[in-house]
């Protein structure tokens, strides 16, 4: 029995021991993938806490953890208020990920953990922001909608709204004609356009390009890139042609989860890849190459304090998008690729600015031809533009679907899309929590949409 006995203490022992070197071990050194599913969720938290105002259980529960990757229920999640910050662990423990608030800059995840860095980060003086004015909409405000019960019939169709809705807006004739809210949404809640934030990125440079600063066959883009990078030119970035190296998988550790979550110099990071193909031999969607086309205009600006402060001056003011942010990284690159908030009729904003050419109340902000490239093949297969937009739907199926030849469309994950019909002087904004799997098909929104007006 005593030997009986020893035998069980000693395998205890071990076990206890094993136990402890595997909590120590995920304590001082996490597997990157647990640090990736911490990241995401301080920052999708902070975002929508800080921006849209969300109550940080339900974005932790509902738009983190319902939909994603298995490991995610595991993590939990602090927020203070006051210094505006989010702390993520895995089971409260582990593999932590802060991501902070910054005032006119939204969220920021901070990898390396140097907080007291990434908060130096900051604009000369917060944005002292009027909500619009009681002028019609899009100068001000006020919305005269006279939807139809056709209209009405399509915006309460769960079908062709698509399944977690949360925000749809119609504009026809440049006004808005219909809309459509879920529950816990409003026309006044900033919504994430992911990859919608691309094109954004790509008028503020032709902003730049209007005055001057910067152009499309600039090269020798990066100090760093001393080989055959140097020959990438801005519009082989542009349209997503440039050769180099990025994967864009949202699963597991791959570069884009990589750079938004476990790099705090996102751009640095988006340089460092390897030329991959011969410019212009393929198109290769890329994050890391818009959040570096950002770099590369702010860097054009000079002083990094004005360059934070450009979106708002050069886009989102002159258009009334009151409530747009575009979030930077910890190490003050605005992520061009990914990180826009703005309430979806604001997002409409940006839409009708498309389809009037890039001329806004008259006055022309955008060079001509810079938006017909939005509408222009980049030369390679894969629907993709010349100016960080699509050609067809997030299903590739405009022409099945009816949708009209000469439709544009802002594409970004889970669902968030505009349309823009420049024949059908129609803009279709819709958002939302919607992961491809579900198979919703927006292009169907857009074909009743134009067949109704």
């Amino acid at each position: 029995m005593n030997i009986l006995l020893r035998i069980v203490t000693g395998l205890v022992a071990v076990g206890v021991v094993a136990v402890a070197g595997a909590v120590a071990y995920l304590v001082v050194a996490p597997p990157e993938l647990l640090r990736v599913a911490t990241g995401y969720a301080a920052k999708t938290v902070c975002s929508n806490v800080f921006i849209a105002g969300r109550d940080p259980d339900e974005v932790l529960a509902v738009d983190v953890q319902a939909p994603g990757h298995p490991v995610l229920k595991f993590v939990r999640q602090s927020v203070d208020m006051s210094a505006g910050t989010v702390t993520a662990r895995m089971l409260g423990l582990f593999a932590t990920s802060i991501a902070i608030h910054r005032n006119g800059l939204g969220c920021a995840s901070v990898p390396d953990g140097n907080v007291a860095a990434a908060q130096a980060v900051q604009l000369a003086q917060a944005p002292q922001i009027a909500p619009p004015g009681d002028a019609v909409w899009p100068m001000g405000g006020r919305v005269e909608m006279m939807a139809t019960p056709t209209l009405a019939d399509i915006m309460g169709n769960a079908a062709l709204t698509g399944p977690g809705m949360r925000a749809v807006v119609v504009v026809k004739g440049g006004e808005i004609i219909a809309e459509a809210y879920s529950e816990g949404f409003t026309a006044d809640t900033p919504l994430l356009g992911w990859s919608m934030t691309k094109t954004a990125n790509a008028a503020l440079i032709g902003r730049l390009s209007a005055a001057g600063l910067i152009g499309l066959d600039d090269a020798a883009l990066r100090p760093e890139w001393t080989d055959a990078r140097r020959d990438i030119t801005l519009r082989d970035l542009l349209g997503m042609e440039s050769g180099l190296a990025f994967n864009e998988d949202y699963g597991d550790v791959s570069d884009v989860n990589r750079m938004l979550f476990l790099e705090p110099d996102m751009a640095r990071f988006a340089a460092a890849q390897p030329q991959a193909e011969a410019v212009g031999a393929q198109f290769t969607y890329s994050s890391g190459t818009a959040t570096l086309l950002a770099r590369i205009w702010m860097d054009r600006i000079g002083d990094p304090v004005a360059a934070l402060a450009y979106p708002r001056g050069a886009l989102f003011d002159p258009l009334g998008m009151t409530s747009a942010e575009l979030e930077a990284d910890a190490s003050g690159t605005l992520v061009g690729s990914s990180y826009m908030y703005a309430t979806a009729r604001d997002w409409a904003r940006f839409g009708l600015f498309l389809l009037q050419d890039g001329v806004w109340n008259g006055t022309r902000l955008l060079p001509p031809g810079w938006v017909a490239a939005m509408n222009a093949s980049n030369g390679l297969p894969g629907n993709y533009s010349q100016m960080q937009s699509w050609l067809q739907g997030p299903n590739d199926e405009d022409a099945a679907e009816g949708v009209p030849e000469d439709a544009f469309w802002l594409i970004g994950h889970d669902g968030q899309t505009v349309a823009i019909v420049p024949s059908e002087e129609l803009v279709v904004v819709r958002l939302g929590l919607t992961p491809s799997d579900q198979g919703y098909r927006p292009e169907r929104l857009v074909k009743a949409l134009t067949d109704a007006t």
